[in-house]
């Protein structure tokens, strides 16, 4: 994907974070860094976002140095604009600026006039492609008893869908084809499962367990799942269970 497409933060940033991978991607090159694993630099350890900051300093500059090197066509700005801009990200007073490219402090200050305007400008114009172009997305709903909500429960009706054909051999009856360990995944698989139960009604272990049976084979991960993630309930005595 080309590196203008993605969003302001991710921008901002210079990379994004893969939820289904647990993979953080530098948006300006191909560098991938895993997020469970640790970078040695040097003597310091860094884990995935801290070697990618690393990564884009060391190969990149910065994200604003990028972004500068950008053709005019795609950041609009002109060459003398761009050493503006460089110039007052790099801290000088609108004095220095002025004087380290032989204007006067009052153009300087009428610039940075002119780019606050163009942001608010930005920002009402891409409002307004997106309610005019853009097809609103629909997230599939959290469900009600669901504990520490994080972006694992981010999730679109278009990746649920995804994951539900790649993951299940058949929706009916329902067949598990695997259980992912992604969490994005894990949790549409045990909200698909737990809406194959009946609302309401109480099952003993042993029912919950044939049930499980019949999509997939390792029945007891299932059910601990379905437990620890609150889509199922069991009473102290775990002779009963029911979906809540």
């Amino acid at each position: 994907m080309d590196f203008i497409t993605h969003d302001i933060e991710n921008l901002k940033k210079g990379y994004t974070y893969d939820a289904q991978t647990e993979t953080l991607h530098c948006l300006i090159c191909d560098q991938i860094y895993d997020k469970h694993e640790i970078f040695r630099i040097d003597e310091r350890f860094l884990d995935a976002q801290g070697m990618m900051q690393h990564h884009i300093r060391e190969k990149h500059v910065s994200v604003h140095h990028y972004l500068l090197g950008l053709d005019k066509k795609v950041t609009g700005l002109t060459d003398h604009q761009k050493k503006m801009l460089m110039s007052i990200q790099s801290g000088l007073t609108d004095k220095e600026v002025a004087e380290q490219l032989s204007l006067s402090p009052n153009t300087v200050r009428h610039f940075r006039f002119t780019m606050k305007e163009k942001a608010r400008q930005a920002k009402a114009f891409l409002a307004l492609y997106e309610l005019t172009f853009l097809e609103p997305q629909s997230f599939v709903p959290v469900h009600a008893h669901a504990t520490m909500v994080d972006d694992r429960y981010v999730t679109t009706e278009d990746e649920q869908e995804k994951i539900l054909k790649n993951l299940f051999v058949s929706l009916a009856p329902l067949k598990l084809k695997v259980f992912s360990s992604k969490e994005k995944k894990k949790l549409v698989i045990l909200k698909k499962i737990a809406e194959s139960f009946t609302p309401g009604r109480t099952y003993t272990e042993m029912e919950v367990n044939e049930h499980l049976k019949e999509i997939y084979t390792d029945f007891a991960t299932i059910r601990r799942y379905l437990i620890e993630y609150k889509f199922m309930a069991r009473s102290k005595d775990g002779m009963s269970y029911w979906i809540i």
